[in-house]
C-alpha cells in the first residue's frame, strides 16, 4: 500500500500540480503565525511549546482519520494515504521556476533567467553571471527536491505512517517560517523549530546524498562529500550539495557560504586557509548544469521507487 500510495501521488501531481499557494498550506502558514504570535514572549521553551502545539493540531487527526480509514477498509486506507502524500510532496511547487530559468539560459536570456531567479530565491540577482545564475538554480533544486520529495518519503515510510509526512513538511516550514524572516531572525523562540528539524532530516539528508552518490559519479560524490560537506554554514545544505555536485561533476558553493570558490584559484581572491588541500571534483557551472540536475534527480527518484517496490514485494511475500 506505502508504494501505490507514493506512486499515486506522484502520478496525480505530474498530471495536476498542487500549487503552493493552495488553501490547505495557507491554513496551516496562518494557524503558525497565530501560534508564534499567542506564544512568542522572547524564551526558548515557548517556542517548544508552540512547536509542540501545532504538531498534536496537526498529526493527531491525520493518525485519528487514518486508522478510521483502515478499519473501514484497505480503499479507504489508501486513498487517506494518496492524499496526505499529494498534499506533502511538492515535486512540482516549483519546477515552473526551474524549468523557465533552463529555457531563459539556453536561449541566451539572462535578464528573464535573473528575474525568476530572484522570485524563486529572494535573493538580489540583478548582477549575476551565468555562471552564477547556473550555480544557484543547480542549488536552490537541489535541496527543495530533497525538503519536498525525499525527506517525505522517508517519514511516510515510518510506522506513523501519513503522520510522519505531516510531520516532516511541518517542521521544515515552521523552521523557516519561525526564524528566517527578518522579524524573527535572531529570536530564541524559532531556535527549537530549527533544532527540532535538524534532527528530523538528519537520516533523510544523508539518504537522499546516498541516492544522488550512487545515481551518479560515485567516487567523486563520496569524496566531496567526505572533504568538503563542512564548509556549508548548514551542515546538512553542505552534505546534499557537495555530494550532488560531485555527482554531477559540478563545482557548487562559494567562499560566502564557507565552500570553495567556484573562480579559478589564479581568478579568485581567496584566503589561502580556505584552499588548502584539494579542491573539490567538478567544473564550474554553466547552463547545461541544470540539464544534468534533472537527470539526477529523476534517477535518484526512481531508486527510491525501485527500493521501496523492492520490499513491499518483500513484505507482501513474507
Amino acid at each position: 500500500m506505502t508504494f501505490l500510495s507514493i506512486l499515486f501521488a506522484l502520478l496525480i501531481e505530474q498530471l495536476r500540480p498542487l500549487r503552493a499557494d493552495n488553501p490547505v498550506y495557507a491554513w496551516v502558514k496562518y494557524f503558525a503565525t497565530k501560534i508564534e504570535n499567542s506564544f512568542n514572549a522572547g524564551q526558548p521553551r515557548q517556542g517548544r511549546l508552540g512547536w509542540i502545539c501545532v504538531m498534536l493540531v496537526l498529526m493527531v487527526p491525520t493518525t485519528l482519520v487514518y486508522w478510521l480509514c483502515v478499519y473501514l477498509g484497505p480503499l479507504a486506507a489508501l486513498a487517506w494515504n494518496v492524499l496526505i502524500v499529494y498534499l506533502t510532496l511538492g515535486f512540482r511547487h516549483y519546477s515552473h521556476y526551474f524549468t523557465s530559468i533552463q529555457l531563459a539560459l539556453n536561449t541566451g536570456d539572462e535578464v528573464t533567467a535573473r528575474k525568476l531567479l530572484a522570485e524563486w530565491t529572494k535573493l538580489d540577482t540583478a548582477d549575476m553571471e551565468v555562471g552564477e545564475i547556473s550555480r544557484i538554480a543547480v542549488e536552490k533544486a537541489l535541496i527543495t527536491t530533497h525538503r519536498h520529495v525525499f525527506g517525505v518519503f522517508f517519514w511516510f515510510l515510518m510506522p506513523i505512517g501519513p503522520a510522519g509526512a505531516v510531520m516532516y513538511r511541518v517542521a521544515e516550514y515552521l523552521a523557516r517560517g519561525w526564524n528566517e524572516p527578518d522579524h524573527m531572525k535572531n529570536e530564541a523562540f524559532g531556535r527549537f523549530a530549527n533544532q527540532a528539524f535538524y534532527w528530523i532530516d538528519w537520516i533523510p539528508a544523508r539518504l537522499t546524498a546516498a541516492a544522488f552518490a550512487v545515481v551518479g559519479n560515485f567516487e567523486d560524490a563520496i569524496y566531496a562529500w567526505r572533504n568538503f560537506a563542512d564548509r556549508w554554514e548548514s551542515e546538512t545544505d553542505g552534505i546534499i550539495l557537495s555530494t550532488g555536485g560531485g555527482a554531477m561533476g559540478i563545482l557548487l558553493g562559494t567562499p560566502d557560504e564557507n565552500a570553495i570558490a567556484i573562480l579559478p584559484v589564479d581568478a579568485a581572491t581567496v584566503d589561502s586557509t580556505a584552499m588548502e588541500g584539494d579542491s573539490p571534483p567538478g567544473d564550474a557551472p554553466t547552463p547545461r548544469a541544470l540539464q544534468s540536475t534533472v537527470g539526477l534527480v529523476w534517477r535518484a527518484l526512481l531508486l527510491w521507487m525501485f527500493l521501496l517496490l523492492l520490499l513491499s514485494v518483500a513484505v507482501w511475500l513474507g
